[in-house]
């Protein structure tokens, strides 16, 4: 009997070591590629005196630059399909390692592209090139990731489990940002802008490496291998997934009722946040790294505290509230941004709860998503609308946001009102759109149950 039990601890270990593995490299991968998506965003204000003619004014030259960010969010959905179709039909494992390279690849590049002043209009049109290949990898990146890591999760525990996933996109913006000022500190102000920007790109380089080198020892989702190996995966996904009216549904609903607000909320709570500390409370951009920094930072645990907890009492119930205290409190919190703007503890916990928000919506995000659509046509169909949520809707957040206040200068955060709109919209869609509690979902079911210990 203690031979048994002795067995069967070792077995029990070996698992939790194979999944903290499964987890670590997938998320490795997922970080690194936010890390380069995002440090576009941070360096926006860059690009348009390296890219721009020099007589563009400032204004015009920032918000073409976020109108080019926003550009590598809006092509995403596209990725979603093309890489989610290939998830499908080839395997979860070739796809996202597929998108990982050609995220770096992309990034590199940017750090490697002629000026302006050196090729003229052409300098510009390699950047929006680079920045269109870096959204179509994020758009397959994401989903293979997360039904890679719910595929090997138990039911029961796919909250907490891919929530670590969903740490990664935050934490790649802290990595942006350390990198960034870093590279700022060391060289200075007038080197970095001159020529140090390009830095923290050539370094996704290093970076792709070690995550490739670490991913592509994982072997195939073992819920997708068995689908395969009983001849019920989609030979067409696409046409599977976008044929369906019914399927059209479960995807508008995932739509207008989560991503979408789920996409606005982060946006708003972190970039939003960062752009209004620095363009329109003009706070030292190294201030405003580190109040950022620290809020994410103390922010990120929570991540996998509601994605377990949606674990225990759904996914719906965490998201929606998460998104009613958008509508609720996102006026006050950056009217009060602008009152205490000269106290960097009040600003780091008014931002700090706003990642809050964040994590409450982002969390369960993905677990929800997996259970929302068949083993068959996942990969392509939870990564459309979250796609187009996230990229579309809450990409936009930035450039609309800040046209918004260009227009209407004389209401004061008028921006605002878009992401509130889409929050709303979520709390009412979502809250009558999906009344079945996703969480109790078995997708192992699918392909005749959970495997034991050692399958």
């Amino acid at each position: 009997m203690a031979v048994t039990a002795a067995t069967a601890g070792r077995g029990i270990a070996t698992e939790r070591k194979s999944l903290s593995f499964i987890i670590a490299a997938s998320s490795s991968g997922t970080l690194i590629e936010w890390y380069d998506f995002y440090l576009y965003g941070v360096l926006a204000a860059f690009f348009g005196q390296h890219f721009l003619p020099p007589e563009v004014k400032f204004a015009d030259s920032f918000l073409y630059s976020l109108g080019v960010f926003w550009l590598g969010f809006v092509v995403r959905p596209i990725g979603a399909v093309i890489f989610g179709h290939l998830g499908d039909l080839v395997g979860r494992k070739f796809t996202f390692m597929l998108t990982l390279v050609l995220m770096g690849l992309a990034t590199t590049l940017v750090g490697c592209l002629p000026t302006f002043a050196a090729i003229g209009w052409t300098a510009p049109v390699l950047l929006v090139a680079c920045r269109l290949v870096q959204g179509l990898a994020l758009g397959g990146e994401y989903g293979g990731a997360a039904t890679y890591i719910a595929e090997h999760a138990p039911d029961g525990r796919r909250g907490l489990y891919t929530s670590w996933i969903q740490t990664t996109a935050t934490m790649g913006i802290v990595a942006a940002l350390l990198t960034i000022m870093a590279f700022r500190i060391g060289l200075g102000d007038e080197a970095f802008t001159a020529y140090g920007w390009r830095f923290p790109f050539l370094l996704s380089a290093v970076l792709v490496v070690l995550s490739g080198y670490i991913r592509i020892k994982l072997t195939e989702s073992p819920l997708y291998a068995r689908l395969k190996q009983q001849g019920k995966s989609s030979a067409n996904p696409a046409l599977e997934s976008f044929g369906s009216g019914r399927n059209w549904g479960l995807i508008l609903i995932a739509l207008f009722g989560f991503t979408a607000p789920e996409g606005v909320v982060w946006y708003t709570s972190q970039f939003y946040a960062l752009a209004y500390l620095l363009v329109v409370l003009k706070l030292p951009y190294i201030q405003v790294y580190l109040i950022l920094t620290f809020a994410l930072l103390l922010g990120a645990p929570f991540f996998v505290v509601f994605g377990a907890l949606s674990d225990r009492i759904g996914r719906k119930p965490i998201m929606i509230a998460g998104f009613a205290l958008a509508v609720i409190t996102y006026w006050p919190v950056f009217t009060l941004l602008g009152v205490y703007k000269e106290n960097p503890v009040i600003l780091t916990i008014l931002v700090w709860y706003m990642v809050i928000l964040v994590t409450m919506v982002y969390g369960p995000i993905a677990a929800f998503l997996v259970e929302f659509f068949p083993a068959r046509i996942r990969y392509t169909s939870m990564s459309l609308p979250y796609h187009i949520g996230n990229g579309v809707f809450g990409g936009g957040v930035p450039f609309i946001a800040t046209l918004l206040a260009a227009t209407f200068t004389g209401i004061p955060l008028v921006g605002l009102a878009y992401p509130i709109a889409v929050a709303a919209l979520g709390v009412v869609v979502g809250g009558l759109g999906v009344r079945e509690p996703t969480h109790e979902v078995k997708i192992w079911d699918e392909v005749g149950g959970q495997p034991a210990i050692g399958d």
